[in-house]
């Protein structure tokens, strides 16, 4: 089992930064995929970026290349998602979820879920 727990969502203008962070607990010790998802009112959930704790392999969308950056603090347990450069196109419910397989970029088969934090960007 693994628990999630996001924070760090909030209301900025366009072309600002929020950093999200994702904490983990439970069975995480052996390595685990973890990774930000997001979803606007009325569109699919879309993974955007991820992350693989056992090396911090990462992936990314396209439309988040250059712009995002996720990375972790294996200290403290956390993952983080430095969103910069936003864009109202990134106002979305941000979840992060964690998976025991190695195939982060995979954005399926995810099975542990934060209950997500807000992310609105204005014009």
């Amino acid at each position: 089992q693994v628990q999630l727990q996001e924070s760090g969502g909030g209301s900025v203008q366009a072309g600002g930064s929020l950093r999200l962070s994702c904490t983990a607990s439970g069975n995480t010790y052996s390595g685990v995929s973890i990774a930000w998802f997001r979803q606007a009112p009325g569109k699919e959930r879309e993974g955007v970026a991820s992350i693989w704790t056992g090396s911090s392999a990462t992936h990314y969308r396209d439309s988040v290349k250059g712009r995002f950056i996720i990375s972790q603090d294996k200290a403290k347990s956390t993952v983080y998602l430095q969103m910069n450069t936003l864009e109202p196109g990134d106002t979305a419910m941000y979840y992060c979820a964690a998976k025991h397989v190695h195939y982060y970029a995979d954005y399926t088969g995810y099975n542990y879920w934060g209950q997500g934090t807000q992310v609105t960007v204005s014009s």
